[in-house]
């Protein structure tokens, strides 16, 4: 019998009966992290790491959360269970699974550049793992982080020295709280939508060191934002939200940006491929360090990487799951709690 499985509900272990991050509810739910995707709402308990339950808390409500350190070993009915840094986001985790002295490790989402926001990712050894493939392609080659925040940072400073308002979209959790960590303050004001800011909060409640921002609602007139960077969610694009700003320049935070076509399409001013998930290297380095001998590949390139590895001599395998790049889900979220 294998430890995790596919199951309608969710990947779920019988051994143990909970399930890893399901998308249907369910009795007991382990969460790898707070995006939508990954946490739904409607299960009778819930287990994260202690940095992920107020998150969770505060995109799903009044729900039972149990939360834990990383690397702290709990026992569900007699199957060994510990969470381990992802890097992805503030508290994600990756999900070790021991019973019987065979190991299975659930990434969830993940990247290995660190970010200065978010533990570090831990590689894990496992007899098993499974892996995302989000930006499962070779085209898929991130810069390092420093690079492209000196970017971010030299266009708001042209737009503000023009008197422009810079925006930039990002994801309401994870993206828009780095791109915070590594602003220069010191060009203009920082403003932030309010989808954004109760995150924000909790991020600094957890100890993240982010720079004051005030919010888009605490502003008036349109030369108010003249030298002003707003971070706002994807969902805000095109929306008569935007019309406060006078004169500005857009840009988008993410991975897809890689590719010049999704700028273009999205009319946007500027496209800043960062990624809080892995890219091709990363994803192989991972996988390899793991040291694993079976490999299922989820939500994503996952047929591209699956064969992939099958080339290289792993037994890798895709695994159905309802799980996908957060930017509907995430973006949908947002705009609800803006409402």
């Amino acid at each position: 019998m294998d430890l995790i499985t596919a199951t309608p509900q969710g990947l779920y272990c019988p051994r143990g009966d909970f399930y890893i991050d399901p998308w249907r509810p369910v009795a007991r739910a382990i969460i790898t992290h707070g995006h939508s995707d990954h946490a739904r709402w409607g299960s009778e308990r819930y287990l994260c790491q202690r940095d992920c339950a107020p998150i969770l808390r505060k995109r799903l409500g009044d729900i039972s959360v149990e939360a834990v350190d990383y690397g702290q070993r709990i026992d569900i009915n007699g199957v060994a269970v510990s969470l381990h840094p992802a890097g992805h986001v503030l508290g994600s985790a990756q999900v070790r699974v021991d019973h019987g002295g065979e190991v299975w490790v659930a990434s969830g989402d993940y990247k290995t550049e660190p970010d200065g926001v978010s533990a570090p990712f831990e590689a894990l050894r496992c007899d098993v793992f499974i892996t995302e493939s989000t930006f499962g392609l070779p085209i898929y080659r991130w810069r390092p982080q420093a690079d492209i925040m000196t970017e971010i940072n030299d266009w708001w400073r042209e737009n503000a020295e023009a008197g422009r308002a810079s925006v930039i979209f990002a994801y309401g959790l994870g993206k828009a709280q780095r791109l915070l960590a590594h602003l220069d303050p010191a060009i203009g004001p920082i403003v932030s939508h309010g989808a954004i800011e109760p995150i924000t909060d909790i991020y600094r409640a957890q100890g993240v060191a982010l720079p004051p921002t005030t919010l888009v609602s605490q502003m008036s007139g349109k030369d108010a934002f003249a030298r002003a960077l707003i971070v706002a969610p994807p969902s805000a694009a095109g929306t008569a939200w935007m019309r406060r700003f006078g004169d500005y320049s857009d840009a988008f935070a993410s991975g897809w940006m890689q590719i010049r076509g999704n700028r273009r399409r999205r009319g946007l001013d500027q496209g800043f491929p960062l990624s809080d998930h892995a890219d091709w290297p990363g994803l192989l380095d991972a996988i390899h360090a793991t040291g694993a001998t079976r490999v299922y590949v989820t939500h994503g390139a996952a047929g591209a990487l699956t064969r992939y590895l099958r080339e290289t001599g792993l037994d890798a395998r895709t695994m159905h799951t309802e799980y996908g790049e957060e930017e509907a889900e995430s973006g949908a979220q947002d705009a609800q709690e803006a409402s």
